[in-house]
């Protein structure tokens, strides 16, 4: 048995190997650039919020002239407190050492599994989806985080194998490490942030994964899509020609691919035929509403197709320079729904106009090449794996939400990286960002011993 002082000095002794106390080594290694365009796109978000919060009546100094209590009734208020709080959280991320990150990488995943099944039965419904722990005031999205620990336990796996040239198992292996997290986020009624894990294949592309799976998944999303819009007749037609024309030009496919090419062919026409089925009876009804909407935007513009609609037309009035902050119609009086969340992109396009747009765009897009550039830097796998990781979810978010403000993507409900109002989501990207800055600080530090 060990003594009091000899578990003080093991305990003292692990806290050290994963915290680094010199603050002098982060303001010569850390990547100042990225600090910079996370701070320009928080504030920049966090004036959205109010814009879109902000009420003509409001007083002009709401914080000499309300009590706390009134104050946390406005979002813009609460983002403070999630801001500085993700300062803290900042600096946390930064002061741990690299090795933690890879050391815990499966702990940190498997807590994440106990916490989503957890928030699966404990959780209160909460617009038909059980997906937030409410802790006292503060309520707590898992799934938010679950990405952070599933592209940490990717990453971890994939620096022990060479993605290229491994067998099947150990591919089936990161399949289960990928779709574990969405199937149970899923089983929570939360679709929409389920899709997100599906972009981390655009990091295991870059490790060595066959583009014959991206494609796949491209045609049989296309696929989908022209079997809810084209009559079945026509497309099973069309693909049985492709089929007899592939055949027809090499008799070496006959002999030798002929069954691939036959497997194929039955597959695409079983997903043509059986669309229907999975439309009907797999996809529960709002998700049915939000392919009919984007199919078909002018249908119910009054009722199912009401937020695309009004968030178009919010865009769509800002013109080249927008209305100017504070005297966006449409934000003032709260034509848009959820439009401090899903919605915030419309703020931007309505009081700036389309140079703003423009301008958050690029402000993206750079974080975005920053982020590419940090993984490619890096020397270790588990570093560069990571990376792409980070750069995939934050490019799906930032794509499928612009996208469902303009209707080019279905209204699945993700926010906004550094803009949607949001604790978990602000508390999310911010681990996902600050940890690849903290990996790529180490890399430096590395090199100069």
């Amino acid at each position: 048995m060990l003594s009091l002082y000899q578990r003080i000095f093991v305990n003292l002794s692990l806290f050290t190997l994963f915290v680094q106390v010199s603050p002098a080594r982060y303001s010569r290694s850390i990547d100042w650039v990225t600090v910079l365009l996370y701070v320009i796109l928080v504030g920049i978000g966090w004036v959205c919020i109010y814009a879109s919060s902000y009420s003509p009546d409001a007083p002009a100094n709401p914080l000499s002239n309300m009590s706390f209590d009134k104050l946390m009734a406005f979002n813009w208020f609460k983002q403070l407190l999630w801001i500085a709080t993700g300062v803290v959280l900042i600096v946390v991320l930064l002061v741990v050492d690299y090795k933690a990150y890879d050391t815990l990488a499966y702990a940190l995943y498997a807590g994440m599994i106990v916490l989503l099944l957890v928030t699966m039965v404990v959780a209160r419904p909460i617009a038909g989806s059980r997906s937030w722990l409410e802790l006292g005031p503060v309520r707590l999205q898992p799934a938010e985080f679950a990405k952070f620990t599933t592209a940490l336990a990717a990453s971890r796996f994939m620096a022990s194998i060479n993605l290229r040239y491994q067998d099947w198992r150990d591919q089936l292996i990161l399949a289960g490490i990928t779709l574990l997290p969405p199937l149970l986020i899923v089983a929570s009624n939360e679709s929409g942030q389920a899709l997100v894990f599906g972009a981390l294949l655009l990091a295991y592309f870059r490790e060595g994964m066959s583009p014959l799976i991206l494609l796949l998944l491209a045609v049989a999303g296309v696929v989908l899509i022209l079997a809810l819009i084209v009559p079945k007749v026509w497309l099973v037609a069309a693909f049985t020609v492709i089929l007899l024309a592939v055949l027809g030009i090499n008799r070496r496919v006959l002999r030798h691919h002929m069954p691939l090419a036959i497997g194929v062919w039955v597959a695409v026409i079983g997903m043509v035929v059986g669309v229907d089925f999975f439309y009907n009876h797999v996809l529960q009804p709002h998700q049915r509403q939000r392919i009919e909407i984007l199919i078909n935007p002018s249908s119910d513009p009054l009722g199912k197709g009401w937020n695309v609609t009004q968030s178009k037309i919010a865009i769509g009035s800002g013109g080249l320079l927008g209305k100017g902050f504070l005297q966006g119609t449409q934000t003032k009086f709260d034509f848009v729904p959820e439009q401090s969340t899903d919605f915030i992109f419309c703020t931007v396009g309505e009081e700036f106009g389309w140079m703003g747009s423009l301008v958050v765009i690029g402000l993206y897009l750079t974080l975005l090449w920053r982020i590419i550039y940090v993984a490619e830097r890096q020397k270790s796998v588990f570093g560069r794996t990571y990376g792409y990781c980070v750069a995939s979810i934050l490019f799906f978010h930032i794509t499928v939400n612009m996208g469902m403000t303009i209707g080019l993507a279905p209204v699945v409900g993700i926010p906004l990286p550094f803009f949607s109002y949001g604790g978990s989501s602000l508390w999310s990207f911010t681990i996902l960002l600050f940890s690849l800055l903290a990996l790529d600080a180490y890399r430096k530090q590395d090199l100069v011993r």
